[in-house]
């Protein structure tokens, strides 16, 4: 898992519609283009990458939320079958401006919701202010978080506000499990081999740039060749079957925490759709 070891050394050794058939093809008038994915709603930890998201029902009175991976969070990296959920916190965010050149502001956590490394690899904080504050403040959007599986074949976007990179790729597949040293994650998103993520790119959105939403949140690579070590994750199918792909990165899909999410930006585990590990 390269980026959860080299991104913590880098932080330190860094000190840190159509129309009906009989209307005239003339008279449509067509949708205004989606604007190319930039690094609006980008931030950076300390030690990894991360976004500011939220769902399409929420409200812009609510707190705003920073997604990040589990393996990012503050108190280390939890334990396979560890789920952390509800602790205060008060760590800071760095949030880019659309051309990721230069920073807006910083952005304060209020509470760690959520983190696990658990079947996904995730952690979602809340901050101290509200989306329509953040969005007066810097005149900068959350990104939204879709709410339906990824499709093979998407074009995809992957965002770090650690290294101010974007990496694009295609969504090249599924893998049924992935394994790397004691963790075991589920549905994980392969990418395409442009997609050759470094220490530093963990927790950058992965965003669909057809839709501009965010769909999964990366997080490992294969670095060397190895089977099923650290930093060397492999897939296994239903069968039991271990293939290792050299140089191949993963994500795990956001669908299911964004199902998570009530109103208010709490979570609710009773909510249709989540499916997180509680």
């Amino acid at each position: 898992m390269r980026r959860r070891i080299l991104g913590v050394l880098v932080a330190a050794l860094l000190g840190t519609g159509t129309l009906t058939a009989t209307a005239s093809a003339a008279s449509a008038v067509p949708a205004p283009p989606r604007a190319a994915v930039d690094f609006t709603g980008i931030v950076a930890l300390s030690n990894c990458s991360g976004s500011l998201v939220r769902t399409p029902a929420a409200a812009d009175s609510d707190p705003a939320l920073v997604l990040t991976n589990g393996h990012c969070y503050e108190g280390g990296m939890p334990s396979a079958g560890q789920v952390i959920t509800n602790r205060a916190s008060s760590r800071t965010f760095t949030l880019l401006n659309s051309s990721g050149q230069g920073s807006l502001g910083r952005l304060r956590a209020s509470r760690l919701l959520y983190a696990t490394m658990t079947d996904t690899d995730v952690s979602l904080y809340r901050l101290n202010t509200s989306y329509a504050a953040i969005e007066r403040n810097y005149g900068t959007p959350a990104l939204e978080l879709s709410l339906d599986h990824p499709t093979a074949g998407a074009d995809l976007r992957v965002v770090s506000g650690y290294w101010r990179r974007m990496y694009s790729c295609n969504l090249d597949g599924f893998a049924y499990r992935l394994r790397e040293g004691e963790w075991t994650w589920k549905d994980s998103v392969r990418y395409t081999s442009s997609c050759d993520v470094i220490g530093g790119t963990s927790g950058s959105p992965v965003i669909d740039a057809a839709s501009g939403k965010v769909i999964a949140v990366n997080n490992t690579i294969n670095e060397s060749g190895g089977r099923c070590t650290l930093n060397n994750p492999c897939e296994v199918d239903e069968a039991g079957n271990v293939t290792v792909r050299p140089h191949i990165g993963y994500a795990q899909e956001t669908y299911i925490l964004g199902a998570c999410i009530a109103p208010g930006s709490v979570l609710d585990f009773s909510r249709p759709g989540c499916l997180m590990p509680r």
